[in-house]
């Protein structure tokens, strides 16, 4: 007996769809003001205030008996942006415990497509860098998206697109921020000291424990959680791991009288906190960087930055595509009705807006030196992934304006059915017509 292939990016469960959109206002907003500061960090590096930035940047301060006497710089990089891991890490244990991720057949597209989006990246990054004055270390830059880049680019240019593409980028980018996590903590990690990680691990199972058994007082779990923070940055793993290990400590399932789940409920109150305070101020302080016709020149020439630049925009789309259509082709899997391939790529270039983890990356991978470099890749590689992938999604979004027209109005109904025929023939799109009576 044959069985009924599944259906690519097919449409959403009615509580995926709410979740999707209480994200899709946050991070869009998220997104704005992540330029916002990234622009006033390339503005005040670049001005006659540029001193006073660097002195902000580099201004100590913080216990030194706790190994925390760290620069402003450092506390964003390693303080703010464990807020921003915690919100990842409730979003995995959600994705993971009743999410997209919790079947194998709706986990296997977005996992194949992150692992895609990552190998073929650091693939590329490291032919580039085979030349002379290169360097494999930066080989993870170009392996991260920003989701809220990414988002808010699809929510400006994608308004018609199937929520089922928004979603698919939401899950995918959970998945790359997973696998970013453990590129940080295996490759990124120089000397561990045991008895620090293993008072951390104390206080995750703790946090966990107090979460599981609803003891949410804020005054009690907070000390909990920066202690645990604390004793990962001593450790010498990264501290942001300590952010995503205690949001996959967090229940994802309701208990007993819930309306929510917990993980759901911390999301939703921590998510506003992660985008609209933690990531713009590491933004302001990780994108300042002097460019001058030396700087661009240097950057341009040096293969670290090229294969950074080559791994966001080429790597990144490339290993989206590649990977999903080998789902779509050794699996019982086909795209679902009217979406084309070219949406699948137009959404695997925004994928290419590589910022907040690539620059956390850059400044681990680094160190001081050549940071500049791959910083002003990073910038331009983004940049330019955003104008090809929000290039190709509005010209997408055209043919689902049309044909969602066409569907909503019977008394012209026919006739804007021919246009959207005529539009789907000319971009490569498919008008179903079951679909149509089906709707």
């Amino acid at each position: 007996m044959s069985h009924k292939p599944e259906r690519l990016f097919s449409r959403l469960t009615p509580s995926t769809e709410r979740t999707l959109a209480d994200i899709l206002r946050t991070e869009r907003a998220g997104g704005i003001l992540l330029l916002i500061g990234t622009v006033v960090a390339l503005v005040w590096a670049n001005s006659m205030w540029a001193d006073s930035y660097e002195s902000i940047k580099d201004f100590h301060f913080g216990p030194e008996a706790l190994h925390l006497n760290l620069s402003v710089e450092d506390w964003a990089k390693d303080g703010l942006l464990a807020i921003f891991f915690f919100v990842v890490g409730l979003e995995l244990k959600r994705e993971i415990v009743a999410g997209e991720l919790r079947k194998p057949s709706s986990a296997i597209v977005p996992i194949v497509a992150a692992v895609g989006g990552m190998a073929v990246p650091a693939i590329l990054y490291t032919v580039v860098n085979l030349q002379d004055n290169g360097s494999f270390d930066g080989w993870a830059v170009p392996t991260a998206t920003d989701i809220a880049f990414a988002v808010a680019v699809l929510s400006v240019v994608g308004r018609w697109l199937p929520n089922a593409l928004r979603a698919f980028l939401l899950t995918l980018a959970v998945v790359d921020d997973l696998l970013a996590i453990i590129i940080i903590a295996v490759f990124f990690t120089d000397e561990i000291h045991f008895q620090w990680l293993a008072a951390a691990v104390a206080c995750i199972a703790i946090f966990g424990f107090l979460a599981y058994k609803r003891i949410t007082y804020w005054w009690l779990l907070m000390p909990i959680a920066i202690a645990a923070w604390a004793f990962m940055h001593a450790s010498g793993i990264h501290a942001t791991i300590a952010g995503v290990a205690l949001g996959m400590m967090v229940p994802a399932l309701r208990g007993k009288g819930e309306k929510h789940a917990l993980a759901e409920h911390w999301e939703h109150k921590w998510r506003p906190v992660s985008a609209g305070f933690a990531v713009p101020v590491f933004a302001l302080f990780a994108a300042g960087i002097a460019i001058s016709g030396d700087a661009i020149a240097t950057a341009v020439s040096d293969p670290v930055a090229q294969g950074v630049v080559v791994g966001l925009v080429i790597g990144k789309p490339l290993g989206i595509l590649l990977a999903t259509w080998l789902v779509a082709t050794f699996t019982n899997a086909k795209l679902d009705r009217g979406l084309n391939w070219l949406d699948v790529l137009g959404v695997s270039f925004l994928a290419g807006i590589g910022f907040t983890v690539s620059l956390l990356i850059g400044d681990l991978a680094f160190d001081g030196e050549r940071v500049a470099e791959v910083k002003m890749a990073v910038l331009s590689a983004s940049l330019l992934a955003a104008i090809i992938g929000s290039a190709m999604l509005a010209w997408r979004d055209r043919f689902y304006r049309k044909l969602y027209e066409s569907r909503s109005n019977p008394v012209v109904g026919h006739d804007r059915m021919g246009d959207a025929h005529e539009l789907a023939a000319e971009i490569g799109g498919s008008v179903d017509e079951s679909s149509k009576k089906e709707d």
